[in-house]
């Protein structure tokens, strides 16, 4: 519900009852001069509270504008008077200096009664006062208040005061769940850890030759050496290294090569009772 901080009184200029006159044309215009007199008065009067305000909230930026024009200056004076050439600071000295604070005070208790414009003030004065319902309150067996039943001040902090504990509450119950999901499944985060090659290992392979090793072993998926070793002892993978460096992926051994074609001159000589 909206509540007007400032209500021009009287609202209705002509809307009254007429006493018993003879001429009621000249009574009615008399009326209605004297409310739009009124009216003006009230204006006049909010008009003086309303640049009252804005002349404190002036006054309150004039201060504040000269404190931070004052430090700007003492800051500016300060820097023109230091020489880097002459004065040097070590780092040491640096970190051992307080670092900056602010003073900046923060406002509080801004929604308080005294801290209300006027006018408001003004309009609660005239508002009537709640029924004297705590005299029931004696007679309730729950122990709360009767009047809070009629007029609650405190409704809506009482509701978010409720709200946060509840969120302090299910932030807590969610910690507590990941806690113990943590320490019933300590390994979790490693349900599949990824073996680790060794220089040892691959050592550990090929001490007894190149035939012990198995196929799988020494051929990658393409037929290629997943991994090399230098002449420095460094084992290399194929996956840093291009494809074109080396040969074609051996043959399966079901398929046999086929021999090379023989030449005249590797043929044995024929037998003696042949020539």
């Amino acid at each position: 519900m909206p509540l007007v901080t400032r209500n021009i009184e009287p609202r209705h200029l002509c809307r009254q009852t007429l006493p018993s006159v003879r001429n009621e044309l000249e009574c009615a215009t008399n009326i209605t001069l004297a409310n739009v007199i009124r009216q003006l008065g009230s204006l006049s009067k909010f008009a003086e509270d309303i640049f009252g305000e804005l002349f404190t909230q002036a006054t309150t930026f004039t201060f504040r504008v000269t404190s931070l024009v004052e430090r700007v200056d003492r800051l500016q004076v300060k820097v023109t008077q230091l020489d880097p050439k002459e004065e040097e600071v070590s780092l040491q000295g640096i970190n051992t200096r307080k670092a900056f604070k602010s003073s900046t005070a923060q406002d509080q208790k801004l929604f308080e009664r005294e801290s209300a414009p006027l006018p408001v003030l003004e309009t609660y004065s005239t508002c009537n006062k709640p029924p004297p319902l705590n005299i029931l309150s004696s007679y309730r067996d729950d122990g709360k208040e009767a009047l809070k039943f009629y007029t609650d001040p405190s409704y809506f902090f009482d509701l978010w005061k409720e709200k946060m504990l509840q969120d302090t509450k299910d932030i807590m119950k969610e910690r507590r769940k990941h806690r113990k999901e943590k320490k019933d499944n300590p390994n979790r985060g490693n349900v599949n850890p990824r073996k680790i090659k060794s220089r040892k290992e691959e050592w550990e392979k090929m001490k007894m030759g190149q035939e012990f090793v198995d196929t799988r072993e020494k051929h990658g998926p393409g037929g290629y050496p997943p991994n090399m070793v230098y002449q420095n002892g460094s084992i290399g993978s194929n996956e840093s290294v291009d494809a074109t460096y080396y040969p074609p992926p051996p043959q399966p051994e079901s398929v046999s090569p086929s021999p090379p074609p023989l030449s005249d001159d590797s043929l044995p000589p024929p037998p003696a009772e042949f020539r």
